[in-house]
């Protein structure tokens, strides 16, 4: 059936069904309410998929990667698909940004990240699918020896609540430059980001059916059948940790290929000769608290001091974070949003008393707003007198709550920043780069920041419990979906 058109909201808020092979199905097991963490009002309601549609769709992209056209099209055709979809998102980017402002609770001066980008993601992966080519590979031996990347197969793409839309599309890309199949489930606490995708993959491109099917199931066991199913090569997961511990477990079986990007609980490092501006210290606060509301795995949650800045920098940091103007994420002045849901405000404050019983200091927030009766918001927190090995220095927040640890020496910095689980993100600020580069090089990170200059065009993932693979950075992004194969031939 079609995708019958919003009745009351305009853009991509919608009604819609399911998206598999290439068709609108009704959903078997009804449908549940999505709300708006802003106004904690219902915006619109999801297709809540059957554990049997999830297999549906698991078929329709096996059917679409053994007997379609994709894997074998030609690689200009594919990236002409793929060119069709950047074209559509940078023609829809005002409806999206509309949506992620209604589902998800994204500010103005958050769009770049969250909704513009994702348009020049899908233009730059249909350039990077005309650039996959075999490799001869010398050594010793007669012949030639020929290295191919092949697709993998059937992708299952299972993305979190927090940047949605982006990831919907990133990881779609990747996956379908590549050459594979994919069924997209998004969070039940954002559904309409991946299904508003669908409709515009359905609306606006070429791409067979069967291709990209998108599910929306709010069970568990239906969800799971897309990291059990032996029909599906390989799982794409961004989330929590906890979960992709469930994912790599359940994905065991059939040894499935996976690529995790998981949680983080990175640390900024301040060096004793750091001259801190006032407009470089809103950046900082923007990177370890307030951005997305603190719903971020990349954030540097952690902030280590020396004695001799200590005061200084946690003073000026907390006037900018009582500044900060928090409210409803429509009004362009608004600097941080809400959080996703009730329990996730719950689980934030839970943190902040459990770190208070544990002796950290309270310098700003810890609360909602006394003027912000409605939606899920939380004020912008700093904690000081945090030790090392404390719940809140060890376990992700994703809410806005910056915790400050003092440190000795460069040794102690580094020492405190590798106290971690996690090794996702992290900076360094210091007056000596190369002091400042060799303390960033000691850290067991995957991407880390100097003096507030972020990796570019890089792979980006983490070390210990942050993930395994690296998504992006160009070529070897798109090789994260495809199998390395070896051909010898004579000559």
């Amino acid at each position: 059936m079609t995708a019958p058109q919003a009745t009351q909201l305009p853009g991509l808020i919608d009604t819609y069904p399911l998206y598999i092979d290439g068709r609108w199905v009704e959903p078997e097991n009804g449908r549940y309410e999505d709300i708006s963490p802003a106004t904690e009002q219902v915006i619109g309601t999801a297709p809540d998929a059957s554990i049997s549609q999830v297999a549906e769709a698991i078929g329709a992209a096996r059917r679409a990667f053994d007997d379609g056209p994709w894997a074998d099209m030609p690689a200009q055709d594919r990236a002409a698909c793929l060119s069709q979809l950047g074209d559509a998102l940078l023609k829809h980017a005002d409806d999206f940004f509309a949506l992620s402002q209604l589902e998800w609770g994204c500010i103005a001066n958050e769009r770049v990240m969250q909704v513009d980008g994702a348009a020049f993601m899908s233009m730059h992966a249909a350039q990077l699918a005309t650039q996959l080519a075999d490799e001869e590979v010398t050594g010793i031996g007669a012949g030639t020896t020929v290295l191919r990347h092949a697709p993998l197969g059937v992708v299952s793409v299972l993305t979190p609540w927090n940047f949605p839309h982006c990831l919907n599309v990133m990881k779609l890309n990747h996956a379908l430059a590549a050459g594979n199949t994919v069924v997209l489930k998004p969070s039940p606490l954002t559904p309409l980001a991946g299904l508003a995708l669908a409709r515009l993959i359905d609306e606006h491109t070429d791409l067979p059916p069967g291709v990209v099917n998108v599910v929306t199931p709010s069970g568990v066991d239906a969800a799971r059948l897309l990291t059990t199913d032996p029909r599906v090569d390989m799982v794409s997961f961004t989330g929590s940790t906890v979960v992709g511990r469930q994912v790599m477990s359940a994905a065991g079986d059939t040894l499935k290929r996976l690529l995790l990007e998981l949680g983080g609980k990175s640390a900024c490092i301040v060096l004793d000769d750091a001259q801190l501006s006032d407009e470089t210290l809103q950046q900082m606060l923007f990177d370890c608290c307030s951005l997305h509301a603190g719903q971020a795995c990349i954030l540097h949650s952690r902030l280590l001091l020396p004695d001799s800045l200590h005061d200084d920098v946690v003073d000026r940091l907390a006037a900018l974070a009582r500044a900060v103007k928090v409210g409803d994420p429509t009004d362009p002045d608004v600097q941080m949003g809400p959080l996703i849901s009730e329990a996730q405000r719950g689980r934030v404050e839970t943190h902040v008393a459990t770190a208070l019983d544990e002796g950290a200091e309270l310098v700003t927030g810890g609360a909602r707003p006394a003027d912000l009766d409605v939606g899920y918001y939380f004020e912008p927190t700093i904690l000081t007198g945090v030790q090392p090995d404390s719940v809140i220095a060890q376990e992700e927040v994703f809410g806005p709550v910056l915790s400050v640890i003092r440190y000795r020496d460069d040794d102690d910095a580094v020492a405190v920043a590798n106290n971690s689980r996690y090794g996702l993100s992290g900076a360094v600020y210091g007056g000596d780069v190369d002091r400042a580069v060799g303390v960033a090089r000691r850290i067991r990170t995957g991407q880390i920041a100097v003096n507030g200059v972020g990796p570019g065009a890089a792979p980006f993932g983490g070390f210990k419990l942050s993930g395994l693979g690296r998504e992006g950075g160009g070529i070897g992004g798109l090789h994260q979906y495809m199998e390395p194969m070896a051909i010898g031939k004579p000559g």
